[in-house]
């Protein structure tokens, strides 16, 4: 969530980003890496404590500091740069994000005088009857001049009823020493939505998503039914492919150009090429060629590699393994820890058998190579360039080029044994 948050930041171009962190300190710096400095707010006692933690950090830096909450994912870019813009031209010590809606309760009342200045912000728990009708709340979203900022925070008490340091008493306080206070009122309130818990975390999943179903969309993808696709906000998708209903695009994802995903299909963190087509299957990080056909009820797991025009046909599965162009497996088959040339074909019920229960061996599939239905090759095996393997073969030495390799019982047809079994059976 504060990844979304960040990411819009940084769209600003500001010189240093500093994220106060506490429980759960170490997984936040995990995600964000370095791409901000850090503050430890060890006891939290309240959003003006946690600005005050970053002192170290920012108290002797000349300009404005921008604060935003990172329970906020919805925050633009676009948004923060009209506040900035405001505070700048208002010549503002501080300078308030606002919205106005119907239902105000539980959150902080921006309080303005006759003039319409903001004057204060009053918390929810502290308000009078008076201050509970405004419907003009505070988004938790501030710019300040640094110094004043700093300079405030040691004067802010927590004489209230949560017994925290209020953030928000910061522009009471300049206010009072004669400084110029400012608005900014958002027409989009949604993107000041703090997420709190999990219905709050739901609502703004469902803003998020149809923010980036409309802009892909915009971008020339045809999302069939928008309310049940799911697409990452860090995925990229090319014009004019089709989005069914039930996809799920996760992660880093890219696809191409004229590609058709699902329905049901989920792709996390993976590489589509142009023209391919995914139907109802599991893709994860992995990469697949242009013109491949993948599905129904397929399973392409990490660290594979798909070539172009290739067939992953119904109920095939395929796991760290290189898989070469126009090769197909187009029903029931495993291929894991396998290379597999081009132009292959591998029947019904192909097996590569990597695993003796310890450890993982490779499989090497030539050129041309064609395995018959329901063989097993159990490695560490090669088939060599245009060998066939013939149907119910169980392979465990290597196959020359070209050559046919059977390896299966002999065929024994036991004559009238149906009868003399069953004569046996009714005496």
């Amino acid at each position: 969530m504060v990844q979304h948050v960040v990411n819009e930041v940084s769209q600003l171009g500001l010189q240093k980003l500093v994220t106060v962190v506490g429980h759960g300190a170490e997984k936040v710096q995990e995600q964000l890496g370095n791409v901000s400095e850090f503050a430890l707010q060890a006891e939290q006692l309240g959003t003006a404590h946690a600005v005050d933690q970053a002192a170290s950090v920012l108290a002797n830096e000349e300009g404005t500091t921008l604060v935003i909450c990172g329970d906020t994912p919805l925050i633009t870019a676009e948004t923060m740069e009209a506040l900035l813009q405001q505070h700048e031209e208002a010549g503002a010590m501080a300078t308030v994000l606002t919205a106005y809606i119907e239902e105000p309760a539980g959150y902080g009342r921006i309080v303005r005088n006759e003039n319409g200045h903001v004057e204060k912000i009053v918390e929810h728990k502290d308000a009078n009857e008076k201050e509970l009708a405004i419907k003009e709340i505070n988004t938790g979203t501030y710019c300040f001049d640094n110094k004043a900022l700093f300079a405030s925070l040691s004067k802010v008490s927590n004489d209230n009823v949560q017994g925290e340091y209020y953030l928000p008493d910061v522009i009471e306080i300049l206010k009072n020493e004669g400084h110029i206070v400012s608005a900014y009122q958002t027409e989009h309130f949604d993107e000041t939505l703090g997420v709190n818990d999990r219905v709050a975390l739901s609502q703004a999943e469902i803003i998020m998503k149809n923010r980036i179903n409309r802009k892909n969309m915009v971008n020339g993808v045809t999302i069939i039914d928008p309310s049940n696709t799911y697409i990452s906000a860090d995925a990229i998708i090319g014009s004019d492919t089709v989005l069914h209903p039930g996809t799920v695009i996760e992660g880093n994802t890219v696809i191409g150009s004229d590609c058709e995903i699902g329905p049901h299909t989920v792709i996390r963190d993976s590489e589509i090429g142009d023209r391919t087509v995914i139907r109802q299957s599991t893709v994860h990080d992995s990469k697949l060629g242009t013109e491949v056909s993948v599905g129904p009820f397929a399973h392409i797991r990490p660290d594979s590699v798909i070539g172009d025009e290739v067939r992953v046909g119904n109920f095939v599965e395929i796991k760290k393994t290189v898989f070469g162009n126009r090769s197909k497996a187009s029903h029931l088959s495993y291929i894991g820890d396998a290379q597999v040339g081009e132009d292959v074909n591998l029947g019904c019920g192909s097996i590569t058998v990597n695993y003796d229960g310890k450890n993982k061996f490779k499989t090497v599939i030539g050129n041309g190579v064609f395995i018959g239905c329901n063989s097993n090759l159990v490695a560490p095996v090669t088939v060599e360039d245009g060998a066939y393997v013939a149907a119910g073969s169980t392979i465990t030495e290597n196959v020359p080029s070209k050559a046919l390799s059977v390896a299966r019982a002999r065929q024994v047809n036991k004559e009238d044994y149906v009868d003399q079994l069953l004569n046996k059976k009714k005496s």
